[in-house]
């Protein structure tokens, strides 16, 4: 429910006052044909002498598709103001009363999912309350800053918010640090200049103008002369010009400001430390007591440390799932087999594009992206998506063209690290997400299914009519309603991207909790009776009464899965019920 608030107030912010025209007018700017597209589409064909088609289009038609196709990021100043409250409140009423397209109901609600890494910009109960409403959808906690207490913290506001609210829900993603190299404390940054000789060692405690200290014993053993260098993902370089038994002399290529604590990787390698340190598994224990809802573990080299990390958890008797964080160039080489072993995965550019060759980073998006999807993983796409949101309270337009790239290639979800962590505008930076993505979902009618879906899941029934229930979606145009103790055909659904909203009903907390995820999943807590069919008039009320559905629309429930509820095994259904 509170992505539709959100959505109705941006839906006002592309609204013109209410003198200036209808109400219905105002929501045919968001159908998926509206705009441009509609009347090119409506124009008649002309054919020339060599068979070409050609459209002709009014200038008339072009300047007004540009001015209802704008896209701005909604802020309190944004949303229009009227005079007269009551005869706005009149005509939102009829517009939500008006009978509109099919392919319009789907656009209500948005379906990729926003990942929130939660720091000292958002780490009290307010902005936690706002990030909610704004449209976060996974809390992020960032394990290589702060302590446990300060985790904690925020773990307990989450909790909190999930007890209140009666219609949102908020998983919890705890992020390992992984093995990360990083330079030592300096007294005051250090300019380094391109062409100068500078010096890292192993030796602790050094931090001069021409020689720090590195965290890593192996550091000397992992580099080669001829090596670059790079800190910070590639805000500086340095060419490797000579070793010693307990330094590596370097010649600055990109100069700028070296910091205390910068952090260190080697173009085309992976440092030889283990994926999980002990570090990761004070924090991993941290994540169990706390029964947070997903790992996102760093650094990930093979499938060996899936492995590992799930046998561990197994034995703890947690249910927790594994996201693997694609960001080294050892991960690329195992990319199926640890995609495989896992419950999802993170592109994480930063260090994938300092490790690989920066041109082959949009192409690995795509191809993890594409992965995860013919396996039935979630998949989230991260890092720099809002980057200059940290200090402006715009986006580029080549970080707005970066979030819908993400959305229409079939990510699960996007992320904002810095931008809500300590950036100056937490909030804009969601609500910019948020207001992308729905635009970019509008103008998607049918996602593609991957082609070897079905030999990731191995349920052959369940499969086919969770394939069933998509094409009665898209179809129909209606929203499908799923009933499930483990999330297993709620996942499912999600995988084949329906063009209306899963509403995923289950009676386990943490289950709901998981579904947070996936993409076009609204995930719903109720108590399930002995009764099916009472059951699903309760959760038809709950939809109604909630503002999610209407009343006579009509909704495609299926009952299908890995666990039979009120059915045989053997028996798989779908009902078309109206509410």
């Amino acid at each position: 429910m509170a992505q539709v608030v959100a959505t109705r107030l941006i839906h006002g912010a592309f609204a013109p006052s209410p003198s200036s025209g209808s109400v219905q007018s105002r929501y045919d700017k968001l159908k998926p044909y509206s705009g441009f597209g509609l009347k090119v589409l409506a124009q008649p064909e002309k054919r020339s002498l060599r068979g070409a088609i050609h459209v002709s289009v009014p200038v008339s038609a072009l300047r007004s598709s540009r001015a209802e196709q704008e896209v701005v990021p909604v802020t309190p100043e944004d949303v229009v103001k009227v005079a007269d409250k009551n005869q706005y409140m009149q005509e939102i009423q009829q517009l939500e009363n008006t009978s509109v397209g099919m392919w319009s109901k789907p656009m209500v609600r948005r379906k990729t999912k926003i990942v929130c890494t939660i720091g000292p910009s958002t780490d009290t109960k307010e902005m936690i309350w706002k990030l909610a409403e704004a449209g976060m959808n996974v809390a992020r906690l960032n394990m290589s800053h702060g302590d446990h207490a300060s985790h904690q913290k925020v773990i307990d506001l989450v909790k909190e918010y999930n007890a209140h609210a009666k219609d949102n829900v908020i998983a919890i993603m705890l992020d390992t640090k992984g093995p990360e190299v990083r330079s030592g404390d300096l007294p005051q940054p250090i300019e380094l200049n391109s062409g100068q000789e500078f010096t890292f060692t192993i030796r602790r405690g050094v931090g001069t103008t021409d020689c720090v200290s590195v965290n890593y014993d192996d550091f000397v053993n992992d580099v080669e002369v001829g090596d670059m260098l790079l800190v910070d993902g590639g805000m500086m370089s340095l060419t490797v010009k000579s070793k010693t038994e307990d330094s590596v002399r370097c010649e600055v290529v990109d100069g700028g400001e070296l910091k205390s604590r910068r952090h260190l990787n080697v173009r085309g390698k992976s440092a030889t430390l283990p994926s999980i340190t002990e570090k990761d598994w004070d924090d991993i224990k941290f994540g169990v007591d706390n029964k947070v809802d997903f790992y996102a573990v760093s650094f990930v080299k093979d499938a060996a440390v899936v492995h590992e990390l799930k046998n561990y958890l197994k034995d703890c008797g947690a249910d927790i799932h594994v996201i693997v964080k694609i960001e080294s160039a050892d991960s690329i080489l195992n990319l199926h087999s640890i995609i495989t072993a896992s419950d999802g995965a993170m592109v994480a550019r930063g260090d994938l594009g300092a490790e690989l060759p920066i041109e082959e980073v949009p192409l690995l998006q795509e191809e993890i992206i594409r992965i995860c999807r013919s396996m039935g993983k979630a998949v989230i796409v991260a890092t720099n998506m809002l980057e200059s949101m940290i200090v402006h309270p715009t986006p580029t337009r080549a970080e707005v063209s970066d979030i819908a790239i993400a959305v229409r290639e079939g990510a699960d979800a996007v992320m904002l690290s810095g931008e809500t962590a300590h950036g100056k505008f937490p909030l804009k930076a969601v609500k910019v997400m948020h207001t992308v993505s729905l635009r970019t979902e509008a103008t998607i009618v049918g996602a593609q299914t991957p082609p070897n879906l079905g030999q990731a899941f191995k349920n052959h029934m369940s499969e086919m009519f969770a394939f069933h229930a998509t094409m009665m979606s898209n179809t129909l145009g209606t929203s499908i309603v799923v009933f499930t103790r483990t999330g297993f055909m709620a996942i499912l659904l999600s995988h084949y991207r329906p063009s209306g909203t899963i509403f995923a009903f289950t009676n386990e907390k943490r289950i709901q909790q998981r579904l947070a995820l996936y993409q076009g999943i609204c995930p719903i807590y109720m108590e399930f009776s002995t009764d099916a069919d009472e059951t699903f008039a309760d959760a038809l009320a709950l939809l109604k009464n909630q503002g999610m559905v209407k009343e006579g629309e009509p909704v495609a429930l299926v009952q299908s899965g890995r666990q039979p509820i009120w059915r045989f095994q053997s028996t798989h259904n779908i009902q078309v019920r109206k509410v």
